[in-house]
């Protein structure tokens, strides 16, 4: 899309949907768009089903079939909203090391100790190379919208991806929290023996100082380490498993009053980072690890709310897991322009009736 073509000014948000390449078939491109997101198609460390990495063309395949009036932001649009062509070296790197990844993962289910086994050993370094790479062309890209004046989503993929674009709000921002919708704590040290796996991702975002607080939300499915670590991290990983946000339902606590107090534990500035599995999942049938339980579509854009209605400020967000199926497309779709439009709210701006 060239700069001629845009027109924001005219474009008609109650029109038919435009099939144009972009996101909500919205007429901008990169240096007109106020939000740049990054599709991401990787899944090589994915441990159970495939199909992630077509997440992002799903979402945007689905995209311009929603309407663009938003109670929280009926201008939201107007920010303009731009995702770039998705890397094709990206898709392709994906594709050539994730046999090897599969041979890594068969290994450890069998006991294997990859250590002993020179191939294997070499297999997972091949992995962690590459995802070492796709962590720094994500790092690149997300720094340099950053510093053009953007405000930036990814899309995944697994949930390994969004590491890059947190290293370049860190260097950004000195201290924000992270607040996390999954059904998985994603605590786990170099899972499988994948340093980036998309089970370790909240684990390695503690590396990042500037993360004075990660806050959980929806999980039900974890580790006896993972436990541990939130109990020893005193107070830094405040985490809401699903079964006790479910039994406080139970005893009539509004969702509303939960997420008071779930929000009350963030800094001023949040990163929203929503795996789709912390939704049921007869919303995320095609994701790639689903769990029973989890949350509803509206449950959760009442907690985005209540974020802003606090005085806080979204900052930036990944969408990760949407998996390979039409259905999990249009929701992801809905989920990921609902962030868009949040982030482009002023704090305590959100619809409140």
């Amino acid at each position: 899309m060239t700069t001629s073509t845009v027109n924001l000014h005219t474009f008609d948000p109650s029109g038919v949907g435009l099939d144009n390449g972009n996101l909500y078939g919205l007429p901008c491109d990169y240096d007109s768009a106020g939000i740049i997101v990054f599709g991401m198609p990787w899944e090589v460390t994915v441990s159970y089903h495939q199909g992630t990495a077509q997440g992002p063309r799903r979402v945007l395949e689905a995209s311009p079939q929603l309407d663009l009036y938003d109670r929280d932001n009926p201008e939201g649009w107007r920010q303009g909203i731009y995702m770039p062509p998705l890397p094709q070296h990206l898709i392709e790197l994906n594709q050539q090391v994730r046999e090897a990844a599969n041979r890594v993962i068969l290994a450890t289910e069998e006991g294997v100790a990859i250590a002993s086994q020179p191939l294997l050993q070499t297999d997972l370094d091949n992995v962690n190379h590459a995802c070492e790479q796709m962590t720094g062309w994500l790092y690149a890209q997300t720094a340099a919208a950053l510093d053009a004046g953007k405000r930036v989503g990814v899309i995944g993929g697994d949930h390994s991806v969004p590491l890059g674009y947190l290293q370049a709000l860190a260097e950004r921002h000195a201290d924000f929290g992270v607040l996390h919708i999954d059904a998985h704590a994603d605590l786990r040290q170099a899972y499988q023996g994948f340093r980036y796996s998309h089970a370790s991702i909240m684990y390695n975002l503690l590396g990042l100082p500037q993360v004075s607080r990660l806050v959980q939300v929806g999980i039900r499915d974890l580790c006896h380490d993972e436990v541990s670590l939130i109990k020893e991290s005193g107070g830094r990983i405040v985490t809401h498993y699903d079964s006790v946000v479910k039994e406080n339902t139970y005893r009539g606590i509004p969702w509303m009053q939960q997420c008071e107090a779930i929000v009350a534990a963030l800094p001023e500035q949040v990163y929203v980072s929503f795996d789709a599995d912390g939704l049921d999942p007869k919303l995320c049938p095609s994701t790639g690890t689903p769990v029973p339980g989890g949350l509803e579509l509206e449950e959760v854009f009442c907690l985005l709310r209540q974020v802003i209605r606090s005085g806080r400020q979204i900052i930036g967000f990944d969408l990760c897991e949407v998996g390979n199926g039409e259905w999990d497309g249009n929701v992801g779709a809905r989920a990921v322009y609902k962030l868009c439009c949040l982030m482009g709210l002023p704090r305590g701006a959100a619809w409140s009736q």
